[in-house]
């Protein structure tokens, strides 16, 4: 079953257009790094919010990732932009 991670986070107004230019190679990291990793989309809310969408192969994929952290460098110059967290939430795919 497919495990999805939904992170809603603030960006300082003066960070979004690092946090976009950041997003191409958090992704190629994720890709290279993370096994099980799926896909991501990224969702602009109002006032500096963002919601992130991410699909992981399985619970244990998406729990690997979270230990890893930022430990490449396209991952941490993305989680570098973010000034805070607001929600983060782990559902399962049901459609």
């Amino acid at each position: 079953m497919t495990t999805v991670e939904l992170t809603r986070f603030r960006v300082r107004p003066e960070q979004v257009e690092e946090l976009l230019a950041a997003r191409p190679d958090m992704l190629k990291d994720f890709a290279a790094d993370r096994a099980g990793f799926v896909s991501a989309r990224l969702v602009q809310l109002p006032n500096y919010e963002f919601l992130d969408i991410v699909e992981w192969a399985t619970p244990e994929a998406y729990a690997i990732s979270r230990e890893k952290g930022p430990n490449l460098p396209g991952i941490a110059r993305f989680f570098a932009a973010i000034d805070y967290l607001v929600t983060a939430e782990e559902g399962t795919l049901t459609d």
